[in-house]
């Protein structure tokens, strides 16, 4: 897993920077069709996989129609449906402090669930193939944009860039201790208590020297 860990987090690395330039993925087809077979497909991935046989087996002989890009545009899109999930669950929020919303956020994204960690596990593997981390990357910038949207988050200019860079710091490292160790809900709680509240202390000590801070309204 040492291996993985380090792909992944070049490859969200890589994605930060890249949204730090401004850049964004080409939006994801999205439709209740593909929504469906997406879920049936987490909730057995996690033990099967996420290859074409099984996506046959479980949502019928035509749907891999639906996705032409095989097993990586499965993932690609399954991973897009939940920071979809997150964004709506993170909808009504009431909390009032930035810091606050984007660890709900973040909680919401890598829920305790032993089958969706598990799945993302097989996930994952698809996509740290060597011809696909293209759609890794993508995945990625997608994910840290929509925790900061989920969070509710308003800055713009150089505020936006340098959010984005710091969460992907934070979201690498949540993401390798869940897929680690997240069926221990408190835990992993407490764990993302701790980055952040590292990257706070970071940035009220770039505030004092005239940088920008991490979350405004902590």
């Amino acid at each position: 897993m040492s291996t993985g860990a380090g792909k992944i987090s070049q490859a969200i690395s890589l994605a930060v920077a890249t949204l730090a330039a401004g850049i964004m993925p080409a939006p994801l087809e999205r439709d209740p069709a593909r929504d469906e077979i997406l879920r049936k497909m987490a909730a057995v991935a996690g033990e099967r996989g996420w290859g074409m046989d099984v996506l046959l087996q479980v949502a019928g002989p035509d749907a891999d129609l639906l996705f032409p890009g095989g097993s990586a545009e499965l993932v690609e899109a399954w991973f897009d449906l939940c920071d979809r999930d997150m964004l709506e669950a993170m909808w009504d929020t009431e909390e009032a402090r930035l810091s606050q919303r984007v660890r709900q956020a973040l909680l919401y994204r890598l829920p305790a669930d032993g089958s969706v960690r598990a799945a993302s596990r097989k996930g994952l593997s698809v996509l740290l193939a060597p011809c696909e981390g293209k759609a890794l990357r993508r995945s990625m910038m997608r994910t840290v944009n929509a925790i900061w949207q989920a969070a509710q988050d308003d800055s713009s200019g150089l505020t936006y860039l340098t959010k984005r860079l710091s969460l992907g710091g934070v979201y690498a490292s949540v993401l390798l201790y869940w897929l680690a160790r997240g069926d221990n809900e408190a835990a992993l709680a407490a764990f993302v208590d701790r980055r952040l509240a590292d990257v706070l202390r970071f940035g009220r000590i770039k505030a004092r020297m005239g940088g920008l801070p991490f979350m405004a309204r902590a």
